[in-house]
This record gives C-alpha cells, structure tokens and sequence, in this order.
C-alpha cells in the first residue's frame, strides 16, 4: 500500500497547531469587532477572470488554476480582496458607507515552500470601502497594530510607502503601462539596476534614483525631502503629501513605524496610494501588509469607490510568536476530564458533563469504558486539569471526587458547588 502524505506546500495541523491558529484567529475576529468590522465569508473558488484581473503576472502565475466541469475557468483565491471587491459591487452596491468588511480563511499560491511560505495558507483580511481620507489608511496600521500587540507579539515594525509618488512621475512622464509595471516590479525587489535600465530618459533616471537614496531615521524628514524632491510632478507631490498626513495621524498613537520605502509595491497591481508592510527582525518575510486601491472596484462594477484593505498572514504571525516564545491565551484555558466508576452511573455522569459544558467548561467524557488507572493516564497524557470521578457513594450524597491533576489533589464536591470550585 501506498503512504500518502500531503501535497507539497500543504500541512497538516494537529492539535496544538490548530488550537494555536483558532487562538490567533479569535483575536483577529475580536480586532475586527473593537473596529466595528462586520464578518462576511466568500468562496475559496472564484473566476480566474476576477482573481486575476489586477494581480501582478508574479501571483497571475502561481494561481492554482483549472477548467471546472462546465469548462468554466477557476482558480483558488490567491487572496481576499477580489472577492470582497465582487461583494461590494453587487449585493453590498447600497450598503451605507464606509463599509467596513472583514473575512478570514484560507488562500493558495503555487510558491516555493519554506519556512513561513506555503501554498495553502491562512489570511485575516480587513477592507473598509468609501472612504478617500487619509484617517482610513492610517486605520489599516493601527488595525494591524492592535491586533499585533493584543497577540502579544514583540518588536515589530512598519514600513511604509506610497505607491502614488514613482507612479505620479512616470504618469507625469508618459512611461507606458507595460514599462511603468517592470520598473516597479524591479524596484519593489530592491533590483535598481534592472528598474534603472528599462527607463531611456536620464533626468527621469535621476530623479527615481534620488528618490532611493534618501535616508535617515526621522521618517518626517524623508518623507518632507521626497516631497521637495518630487515638487515638480504634480501627482507625486500630492501622493508625498497624502503620506505625511497619514503617517502624523498614525505616529500620534504611538504606532511604531521605522522605515519609509517609497519604492515598494507588494506584488499587486491595484495599488494606488499608502501601502505598508509590518515584519518582526527574526523573519525576513513580511507578517501582513495592505494599501489604498482606489479604482480596483471600477473594474466590476463601474462605480467608483474608493477603498484600503489590509491582510495578515496568519502562518506567519504564529511562527512569529514561536520564535519569541509568546503563548496565545485561552480565555478558556481549564479542561477536565469526566469518569464514571461503573457502567451504570453512565447516565449521571453524562449529565454532569453537559452541566458542565453548558457553564462554559471544556469537557471530555471517558467513552472507551477503561479501568480508572488507565482513564486517569490518558487524562494525564492529555493534560487535563481536573478529573471528575462519578462514584456510586459520592452520587449518593449528590457529590462527586474533584482531582486537581496539576496540584495532584483530591477532594469530594457537592454538585451544586462544583462548577464554582473548579473555577476559583
């Protein structure tokens, strides 16, 4: 017989892992309701025409992609907001503004599997839609923000840039869209030369390589000299100054946001404005990130409607916390284990159970009908907290035998009582 294993980039999670990705994903569900973000669900298949409509050739060809039985073509979402964008433009077209939406699942990407990279993997996604003013991108990082900091998670950072301002000088310039989509490509992977060599006008050369070269630690006194720099292009000088009015409005809380990168596009063509990326120093790979888009929703529905959204991979903000040895806390964290001494005491140990349960307990019954010995050995390798032992003797006197696991002791319990005892 064969031994099948999972398909490459895929995993499975057992215990631990799933109840530790569920903890991340409740804190990403509790996020979105401290922002008032109501939660939709959309299919994992959607139309390759939709997908890929404004995704970058780098993610158009890692879609996992295919002809459905009606010769439709398909793909696997490779991310949310192309789903969210559909929803909008149809069912959510009336939809009193801004409308906040949030969705988290799984997506695919037919990349090369490493550490924190896989093809199946799980994404919170933020959209909030109908509002051009820079309070909604700054939203998008102290979102992502809240979220990093209730997880726990320590040191990480922001970078932030706007797309607006490369492409407002080769707007201004007359570049052609198929040059302006390498020369950002490029420059987005730090590839300078590569940028630099697709583009024939010397002074425009100059200025984007000035534009790179900007540094310093005060990211007010970048952003004020990339403003300066670009004084002549009007779009671009408005996109610089769209970024300092954001980035005022998010460092006022105290966000920490460490670098400015005015040439990154994070692989997705819809871009139009602020785009962030939020990593941690012992991952080189970006934990999240998002932007404006303003004019992606055109695409679907001719209305327009402007939007930012932001996505977490989830993957990667639990190796995040491993690697700084973060527990995600469970509001829930007491388990406890129910026997029953005799077979016909089942009935009343089952009740317990569902009283127990009922009062928010996680429980597990003893369904295999094993000795006490070996009962109380598997709740030990299952780390229970308590054991609740239903005896003929104890039932009488409506009381039950509480075992602390962890304190190794034993004390008998009115019913009554026992919910509360367990609790204290």
């Amino acid at each position: 017989m064969p031994e099948f294993n999972p398909v490459r980039g895929m995993r499975d999670l057992l215990f631990d892992e799933t109840k530790q990705l569920n903890l991340i994903i409740r804190h990403a569900r509790e996020t979105a309701k401290s922002y008032n973000f109501g939660e939709v669900t959309t299919p994992i298949v959607e139309s390759y025409e939709l997908v890929s409509a404004k995704s970058s050739d780098e993610i158009r060809n890692r879609m996992f992609s295919f002809q459905d039985l009606g010769n439709r073509m398909v793909a696997l979402r490779p991310e949310f907001t192309a789903s969210i964008a559909r929803l909008v433009t149809t069912v959510l077209k009336k939809a009193p503004r801004p409308i906040r939406l949030f969705s988290v699942g799984s997506v695919y990407r037919y990349d090369e599997p490493q550490r924190g990279r896989y093809r199946e993997f799980w994404q919170s996604n933020y959209e909030l839609m109908g509002s051009n003013k820079p309070e909604a991108d700054a939203e998008m990082i102290l979102l992502t923000n809240y979220f990093l900091k209730t997880l726990g998670l320590q040191n990480y950072f922001f970078k932030v840039g706007h797309i607006g301002i490369v492409k407002g000088i080769l707007n201004q310039e007359r570049v052609d869209e198929k040059t302006q989509k390498e020369v950002l490509h490029h420059m987005d992977k730090k590839e300078y030369d590569e940028a630099f060599s697709r583009i024939k006008n010397d002074d425009l050369k100059s200025i984007l390589q000035n534009l790179v070269e900007i540094k310093g630690d005060d990211i007010f006194v970048i952003t004020e000299e990339m403003s300066l720099l670009v004084k002549d292009y009007g779009e671009a000088k408005n996109a610089a100054d769209n970024l300092i009015e954001i980035l005022r409005l998010v460092t006022k809380t105290g966000c920490p946001i460490d670098s400015i990168q005015p040439t990154f596009s994070r692989g997705l063509e819809y871009y139009t404005g602020m785009i962030f990326e939020v990593q941690v120093p012992e991952l080189e790979i970006s934990l999240g990130g998002g932007g404006r888009y303003d004019r992606l929703l055109e695409l679907f529905g001719g209305i327009s409607i402007p939007a930012v959204g932001v996505a977490h991979g989830l993957d990667r903000i639990n190796l995040a916390l491993q690697i700084q040895d973060v527990k995600v806390k469970d509001q829930k964290t007491k388990k406890i284990f129910v026997i029953p001494v005799d077979e016909d005491l089942k009935i009343k140990a089952l009740t317990i159970t569902e009283e127990l349960r009922n009062s928010g307990l996680f429980v597990e019954f003893e369904v295999m009908g094993r000795k006490m010995g070996k009962a109380l050995e598997y709740a030990n390798k299952r780390k229970m907290d308590y054991v609740v032992i239903a005896g003929k003797s104890e039932l009488k006197e409506d009381s039950v035998a509480l075992r602390n696991l962890l304190k190794h002791e034993q004390v008998t319990v009115k019913l009554e009582n026992l919910v509360k005892k367990i609790q204290d």
